[in-house]
């Protein structure tokens, strides 16, 4: 055994989840030995898609991923999809082969410690044969234990060493959850008792506190809501709002407003999230609640800041009120509010008008009719661009592990790849992309790794044959614009897809969706891609709101 086969094995035993990558000549031993130890591996067609991939499954399955790069190139071509994690706090493992340090001509030499740290990811290498258990526990460490992307460095040299294997590969132990403060507590709780409308607003760091938050929601009338994150992850309690943000529907959007006290669980309260600070009224008290201090008033100022997890968090004030005897409030959580909920939360509830045309459809009607066709047990996925509010606020998903949101990085393309990453890891529900043309466009030779897994795939293409919201932001500031640079000519996805062995469906009308309940009675072994012809509706109005802050 040498040293790339051991790191490969210590993987293993460690328990990641499933590999992904490009194999190249830096890279074959290290991905052979995880094949060989049993690990799941998909090989992709770029490192940018093996790297979202990786990142998805991680994100969606509950272990970590690897991803497997070959020295050089393909580290730097995987750099979106790491940044991507990086970002988003994604326990993601990277296995970059890296040039000999004496082979200073190598064509693949450079500063992969730089590269990884220019897009926030953590380096870690592998040192020595003696070393190298011990350097890669500790990458997984990192990654497990700290909520972190780690690349690890694979010396060409290092890796043709004869192995030296301990006799017991370290235990990796779960890091305890961070308790607030005694008097973090006493503050929340001196809060909450005086709040009258309180929600509860959940991001990617509590997506493990939902039942705690949830207790501490009933005794204390809070109103309950996301960030886009962390959709579905309130579905079970009738006072939820849904995504707070710029997919809020119109009704959420008015409670969130309207709330006296927001407090901030696992959530970074962004422009996102708070509409630039538009959800926020101007007496409403802000709490936020994370695991790592410099968060806190990071993106706008709060009345109180706790270093804390929130699951830990939200049970410990419950414990508090009651300890005190707070009995349970009505609070927010009256009547009145659940019957405005229940008829209008949703924005499948909201009315619009029908802008369809004989050539082209309403991206709303065409989403909520996929929304009734399409089962409940799926798994949705989105790019990012001008279409991207149609899949979130349209398409309703089973829980937390129902929807994949890759967005940290704001790049476009990313869809098909979380896509494909987030099916793999949720193998029971059926995935579902929505993507826009030019992100389909930057993605589509990964729809050739589909076809492979036959993965029975929906590839939702909202095809307006233009950068859209480049369209709508310039075009409504400056009518005489030149458009040019971001308005294309027409594209048949339809027929790519059937090039890739996938089926294609191309839909103008409601009426073209027929189709899709024929494919999925077939028992599909195969994607299928949707060239939605859609209609224009002036401009997505979540996307004016990202404009500002730029």
């Amino acid at each position: 055994m040498n040293v790339a086969e051991l790191v490969g094995k210590t993987l293993a035993v460690l328990g990641v989840g499933h590999a992904f990558g490009v194999v190249g000549s830096g890279n074959f031993t290290v991905t052979n030995a995880l094949i060989a130890q049993g690990v799941p591996y998909t090989a992709a067609r770029h490192e940018g898609g093996a790297a979202t991939m990786a990142d998805a499954y991680s994100r969606t399955s509950g272990k970590v991923a690897v991803l497997s790069v070959h020295q050089g190139c393909g580290l730097t071509n995987a750099g979106t999809g790491i940044g991507e994690a990086a970002k988003s706090r994604t326990p993601l493992l990277v296995l970059a082969a890296e040039a000999a340090p004496s082979a200073v001509y190598s064509n693949f030499s450079m500063d992969q410690d730089a590269f990884a740290s220019s897009v926030y990811a953590v380096s870690e290498r592998v040192h020595s044969a003696e070393s190298a258990v011990a350097d890669t526990v500790r990458a997984y460490r990192t990654a497990v234990n700290d909520r972190r992307t780690v690349v690890l460095n694979l010396p060409l040299n290092i890796q043709a060493l004869a192995a030296v294997e301990p006799e017991e590969t370290p235990v990796v132990v779960p890091s305890e959850p961070i308790r607030p403060s005694h008097a973090a507590v006493e503050a929340i709780a001196v809060l909450l008792q005086s709040a009258k409308r309180p929600v509860f607003v959940a991001g990617r760091g509590a997506k493990s506190a939902r039942d705690e938050i949830l207790a501490l929601a009933r005794h204390s009338g809070a109103l309950v809501a996301t960030s886009a994150v962390a959709k579905g992850l309130f579905n079970e309690d009738r006072f939820s709002l849904g995504i707070s943000g710029g997919f809020s529907s119109p009704l959420a959007a008015e409670l969130i407003s309207d709330a006296d006290l927001i407090i901030g669980f696992g959530c970074a309260l962004n422009m996102w999230t708070m509409r630039h600070g538009h959800l926020i009224g101007p007496d409403t008290k802000i709490i936020q609640i994370d695991l790592e201090e410099p968060a806190l008033g990071a993106n706008r100022p709060v009345d109180l800041g706790v270093v804390g997890d929130s699951a830990q968090s939200a049970n410990d004030v419950l414990s508090l009120l009651r300890t005190q005897h707070v009995e349970q409030r009505l609070g927010y959580r009256t009547e009145e509010v659940q019957e405005r909920i229940t008829e209008s939360i949703h924005w499948q509830q909201v009315n619009y008008e029908d802008l369809s045309t004989e050539s082209s459809i309403d991206p709303r009607t065409l989403t909520k009719r996929l929304d009734q066709l399409l089962p409940a047990e799926r798994i949705v996925s989105v790019d990012s661009g001008n279409f991207m509010g149609y899949p979130s606020q349209f398409l309703s998903v089973p829980d937390e592990h129902g929807f994949c949101f890759t967005q940290a990085f704001q790049a476009i393309g990313l869809g098909l790849y979380t896509a494909i990453g987030a099916g793999l890891a949720q193998p029971r529900r059926l995935p579902v992309l929505g993507t826009g043309d030019g992100g389909f466009h930057m993605a589509i030779a990964e729809l050739d790794t589909a076809v492979r897994l036959k993965m029975p795939l929906v590839c939702i293409v909202y095809n307006d044959a233009a950068y859209g919201a480049e369209v709508h932001h310039f075009g409504e500031a400056d009518p005489a614009a030149n458009m040019a640079s971001v308005i294309f000519p027409e594209t048949d996805f339809a027929a790519i897809g059937r090039g890739f062995g996938a089926e294609g469906l191309t839909v103008r009308s409601v009426e073209d969706l027929e189709s899709v309940k024929t494919w999925l009675e077939s028992e599909p072994t195969g994607p299928l891609v949707i060239d939605a012809k859609i209609h224009s509706d002036g401009g997505a109005w979540w996307l004016v709101e990202a404009f500002k802050g730029h």
